[in-house]
């Protein structure tokens, strides 16, 4: 989305996110009725969900909800919306704003208006340990969405029927920036555990469709913490809010305690909502210190998150992304999501040297994003 308000689009935007922990569980059988309303909340402080030291990682399933339309007009410069919106989808760097939008919708049921799948790849003989859903997007774009079903979504797990998943927690929810806001959540841990790896579908996030300045955006992710006997010792932690990145400084998503040895591995995953292909200035940052001893000084390293999808100053570039070639299954699998953001990064260069605390820092200029969730895994000192 590019700011309506002109002056603001080439003012600094940064983010701050500051973490401390809980969790909770829901989920319901499918029904018609529509869900009460969550609980909502402007701004939800970032606070950590999950956090483990054990054998195994983090892996995730993510897809947009929403896209261009392939029929109808675009702005300027001349172009039939068809192959304008085909471009977009290959992953042209065009915002969301520019487009007329529609849903996504690949289930093929009638009683459902969006719908999109996404691939949980769990190494063989793991066990689930903690699964997390969330879901967000713009409520208001051509057409104004209810909130009252912010905190309702439905899932399906690999061969299975839909069910109906409601909000656990606070529901971050903000109408600013010409946008409405959203993100919900809710523990799947039970379902995830029980259905194993495939495709999941997500159904019915409560996104807008039409057109506008803001743009239409949204989409789904399935974060899963496993255990495997056959993995290594890993630093697990996912942490969640709802925050708008604006002016400032920025704060830090702090990792204390967790000790990892010279050469480590690891990756980070975030979800972002509104960050456009093309406005530049968007990073995250992996600082790793190194505690000193009997009388040495501590060693401080900063390393920009990065990587051919992600560049340098455009990371929330509207990608669903993960390192290595063999990604995970979505279908759809369009390369610009056009505003919605799930990436994973490789931390490796950024913890070569060891240490005993890493802090994370998410900025935006320029481009007014909403930040959701980050998570990582990191190998442990052994």
């Amino acid at each position: 989305m590019r700011n309506p308000l002109v002056p603001l689009l080439h003012r600094v935007t940064a983010g701050a996110l500051v973490l401390a922990g809980s969790w909770a569980s829901v989920g319901a059988p499918a029904t018609a009725a529509t869900a009460p309303p969550s609980r909502e909340a402007s701004r939800v402080a970032f606070a950590e969900r999950y956090h483990a030291l054990q054998h195994g990682g983090i892996v995730r399933a993510a897809n947009s909800s929403i896209s261009c339309r392939t029929a109808g007009a675009v702005k300027r410069p001349l172009q039939s919306a068809s192959s304008a919106c085909s471009a977009a989808r290959a992953g042209k760097a065009v915002v969301n704003g520019r487009f007329d939008t529609d849903y996504i919708d690949v289930d093929r049921d009638p009683n459902t208006y969006n719908s999109s799948r996404a691939e949980v790849r769990l190494p063989k003989g793991s066990r689930v340990s903690y699964a997390r859903l969330y879901w967000g997007g713009n409520l208001r774009v051509g057409e104004q969405k209810p909130r009252k079903d912010n905190g309702r979504v439905l899932i399906a797990e690999p061969g299975g029927a839909y069910k109906q998943v409601r909000a656990d927690t606070v529901v971050g929810h903000r109408a600013a920036h010409g946008s409405d806001a959203f993100q919900a959540s809710a523990d799947v841990t039970k379902l995830v555990r029980g259905s194993g790896p495939g495709l999941y579908t997500v159904a019915q996030v409560n996104v807008a469709r039409g057109r506008s300045a803001a743009g239409a955006w949204g989409g789904w992710t399935l974060v899963v913490a496993y255990e495997s006997a056959a993995a290594p010792l890993r630093h697990l932690a996912l942490w969640d809010g709802f925050t708008a990145l604006r002016n400032g400084a920025g704060q830090e998503i702090r990792l204390r305690g967790l000790r990892f040895s010279a050469g480590a591995g690891g990756r980070a995953g975030l979800v972002t909502y509104d960050g456009d292909r093309g406005i530049t200035g968007d990073t995250l940052t992996l600082r790793s210190t190194r505690t000193g001893t009997h009388g040495q000084r501590s060693r401080t390293t900063v390393t920009s998150l990065t990587d051919p999808v992600n560049p340098v100053g455009d990371v929330l570039n509207s990608t669903i992304s993960e390192p290595g070639t063999a990604a995970p299954r979505r279908v759809p699998a369009y390369a610009n999501t056009l505003g919605y953001d799930s990436d994973v990064l490789d931390l490796g260069r950024g913890l070569r040297g060891g240490g005993d605390q890493l802090a994370f820092r998410l900025k935006s200029q320029g481009d007014v994003v909403w930040a959701g969730v980050l998570f990582a895994a990191v190998d442990a000192k052994r």
